[in-house]
Order: structure tokens, then C-alpha cells, then sequence
């Protein structure tokens, strides 16, 4: 472990290395190059100290540049004990930034780093599942008076922080940035579903055509993986506790049944849901022989590896990020990332290209945050509309796409409530 007055990083030899990666995430994400080079004439985050708590890799890597580009000191920690990506992290010390963070942290690390970078006393906060934030609405809370307010990245936060609000319990305005169609349409989909077959991939190389795939929940990631692994050839299963995702897999084409019912089943496990024990002893009990398990929510209680260990009489790991349980049978049930976020525990996270829009929203968040938090109220707020459809303006520009404009008749055509057959 190398460390320094700023930074706590697995090595820092590895620093060359990981700025080759955050170069290479550098030239994928425009919308945060152009975001950056007006931050640097502007500095609207002047002033700001902003207290980071997610995944450190390449293209957290980009955001933190473009957060400094506009003014605000920095300190970050990581929000998974597995995502961090150790030469990314290695580089950021290199470079001056307050980084305490390495990948293989057990729980009390974790916090620890967590606590390393409150104390700088931020202003403003950034979160990945609010661990964080709830840090400092409960252990540190001699910090919170200090925060104007924070953002929140994923889904699962994004709850937690709904709840603190709903009951009275948040000291400060948070930004849902998890919310925004520019983000949870792309990042959670589209993103998810690649990196998480990724992970699955570079875990066990096996072949996904073929193979009963059975994705628990269908929100928007669990969506994501499964037109992904459906595209690949798998048949896919979903299971659900909610019946509007569920109504919609089925018009989707997939067979929807109880995690009951799909154990015996499946070749493939995958949970998605946000939600404790979705795979538990009974489960365990009935799935074949090789059968695969991982889990791409944030936090690793959607398997109950308790319940494994419990059922199982050997454990052995067999490559990188898979582990094998044997049961008493023989039966041998494979358990890959131990049960954390596949897609950044076993792989690289979401592809550069679709982190650029959820990483502007994060920015631009930050930046409303410092201009207009004194009134803002202590619960969460959502992303503008006007914010998400500038930024896949943006987006599309990039891209080399161009839409058509509604016409002035058209506009008034709107409005008009005689017009009629």
C-alpha cells in the first residue's frame, strides 16, 4: 500500500498505466471535454470543495478533471470494495488529487476512506448508493452543517436518499441525477447490460448462446442484460416482484416466473433488483450442476452467500472473480465477484461512451448545487427536462446525428385545443 498526505493507493508504480486508460476514456466522452473547457474560463465551482464516493475508474477519472477544471478541490474514495481500478487511482495520486482508494477493501477500509475524504470539510457531496451521505447524516455528522448539498448517481441511493427525505431525516438538497432520462435510459440499459456480460464473460468465458439466462427484476438494468443476453442467443427468464415490469417483459418475449421456479432452470443467474436475499438457500437447493450466479445491483445482499456456504461443504476458486461451491451432493454452483457488482468487480464498468452523459449530469448538478442550494429545501429534486434534452442534444451532435425542429405552426399546433378532425 503506498501512501502520502493526500492518498491511500494500492501503488502508485502503476500510475502510467492508468493514465493510458483515463486517455483513452478522455477521447470517448465529449460532452464532458466540452463541459470542461467552458469550466476553465468559468470556474463555477470556485470555492467548492466536493467530497467524491464513487467507482474509481477511467471515466471517473474524466469527471473528476472537469470538476477541478471548474474550480473545486477534490477528495475520493471509492463506493464498492472491488470497483476500483487500481492504476486509474495510482495516476489520480500522481496528479495531485486526494484519492483514498484501492480495490480488495474489507468493510472497515471501506469506511475508512470514506471518512479520509470528509476530512476536508466539503460543501458539496457525490455519491454512488449514499454511503457516503448517510456517513454523514449519522457517524460524521459534524460534517453535514458544512454541505450545501449532494448528488446521487444510482438507483439504490437514490432510494435510501428518498427515504431519509420522506422521514424528515435529510439535512441537505440532493440531486437524483440517477433520474434523468439521459441517464437511467442509457447508463442503466444500455451500459448494464454490455459491462455486465462483460464481467460474466471475463469471469468464466463460457458460451451465452444457448443457455437459460435468468435476470432478476426488470427495471432498467435488469432490462439492459437481458436484451443483451437475449441478443447473444440465451434464453432469457425473468423474474419480478413488481407486475407492470413484469407485464412488460412478457410483451418483450421473455417467460416471466417466480425465482422459485426459474432455479431449477437456469444455467445463468443474474440479479438486478436493489433488493436483499432474491437468491437464498432454497434457490441454492435447486439449481444444477455448474450453474453460474452474479449480481450487477450495487450492494452484495441480493445473494445470500451465507445461505451458500451453509448448503455447500468445499469452496475452491477456480480463475479471477469465480468461485466454486461444491454441495453435498456434488453439485458445484459457481459464485462470481462474491456476489458485488460484476460489471466493475470482474470487468472495466460501463463503456466510456455512455458514462459521458451520466458524468455531465453529475457536473452539471454540482454546479446548480453551488449557485442555487442556500434555497433550496433538505429532500432530493430530479434533473431537469431542459438539462436532459440539451445534453442528448449534445450527444446526438457528437455522434454525427442531426433532428428535425418543430416549425412555428407546428408549435402553435400544440396548444391549439379547436383543432379538430
Amino acid at each position: 500500500m503506498d501512501k502520502g498526505e493526500k492518498y491511500t493507493v494500492a501503488n502508485l508504480e502503476l500510475a502510467d498505466e492508468g493514465g493510458l486508460r483515463v486517455d483513452w476514456a478522455r477521447a470517448r466522452m465529449p460532452v464532458l471535454k466540452a463541459l470542461r473547457d467552458e469550466a476553465l474560463k468559468t470556474k463555477p465551482l470556485s470555492g467548492m470543495r466536493v467530497a467524491g464516493c464513487l467507482h474509481v475508474t477511467k471515466e471517473t477519472a474524466v469527471l473528476i478533471e472537469t470538476i477541478a477544471a471548474a474550480g473545486a478541490e477534490i477528495s475520493w474514495s471509492g463506493c464498492n470494495p472491488l470497483s476500483t481500478q487500481d492504476d486509474v487511482a495510482a495516476w489520480l495520486a500522481r496528479e495531485g488529487y486526494s484519492v483514498h482508494a484501492w480495490h480488495g477493501q474489507n468493510v472497515e477500509d471501506f469506511y475508512w476512506c470514506i471518512d479520509k475524504t470528509l476530512e476536508f470539510k466539503p460543501t458539496l457531496t457525490l455519491d454512488d448508493g449514499a454511503d457516503l451521505i448517510v456517513r454523514v447524516h449519522g457517524e460524521r455528522s459534524q460534517y453535514a452543517e458544512g454541505v450545501l448539498g449532494g448528488t446521487e448517481e444510482t438507483t439504490t441511493g437514490v432510494h435510501r436518499l428518498r427515504a431519509m427525505g420522506k422521514a424528515g431525516d435529510l439535512r441537505y438538497p440532493v440531486i437524483a441525477v440517477n433520474d434523468a432520462v439521459t441517464k437511467w435510459d442509457f447508463d442503466n440499459v444500455y451500459g448494464t447490460g454490455q459491462s455486465t456480460l462483460d464481467g460474466i464473460l471475463r469471469a468464466t468465458s463460457v458460451l451465452i448462446a444457448g443457455k437459460t439466462f435468468v435476470v432478476a427484476g426488470y427495471g432498467h438494468c435488469g432490462r439492459g442484460l437481458a436484451m443483451r443476453a437475449k441478443g447473444m442467443g440465451a434464453n432469457v427468464i425473468i423474474t419480478e416482484v413488481d407486475p407492470l415490469p413484469a407485464l412488460r417483459a412478457v410483451m418483450d418475449g421473455f417467460r416471466v416466473m417466480k425465482m422459485d421456479d426459474a432455479a431449477g432452470l437456469g444455467d445463468i443467474f443474474c440479479t438486478a433488483t436493489g433488493m436483499m436475499d432474491v437468491i437464498v438457500k432454497r434457490h441454492f437447493e435447486s439449481m444444477k450442476d455448474g450453474a453460474i450466479i452474479a449480481n450487477t445491483g450495487h450492494y452484495d445482499c441480493e445473494i445470500n452467500i451465507e445461505d451458500l456456504k451453509t448448503v455447500s461443504k468445499s469452496m475452491r476458486t477456480i480463475r479471477d472473480n469465480n468461485d466454486e461451491y461444491t454441495m453435498d451432493d456434488g453439485r458445484r454452483i459457481f459464485l462470481l465477484a462474491d456476489g458485488r457488482l460484476v460489471n466493475l468487480a470482474a470487468a472495466e464498468g460501463h463503456p466510456s461512451e455512455v458514462m459521458d452523459m451520466s458524468f455531465a449530469n453529475q457536473y452539471l448538478a454540482l454546479v446548480r448545487l453551488a449557485k442555487e442550494a442556500a434555497g433550496m429545501d433538505p429532500v432530493v429534486y430530479d434533473i431537469s427536462k431542459e438539462q436532459d434534452a440539451d445534453l442528448a442534444t449534445t450527444k446526438l451532435s457528437t455522434l454525427g446525428f442531426d433532428i428535425d425542429e418543430l416549425s412555428p405552426q407546428q408549435i402553435a399546433y400544440l396548444d391549439d385545443y379547436t383543432a379538430g378532425t
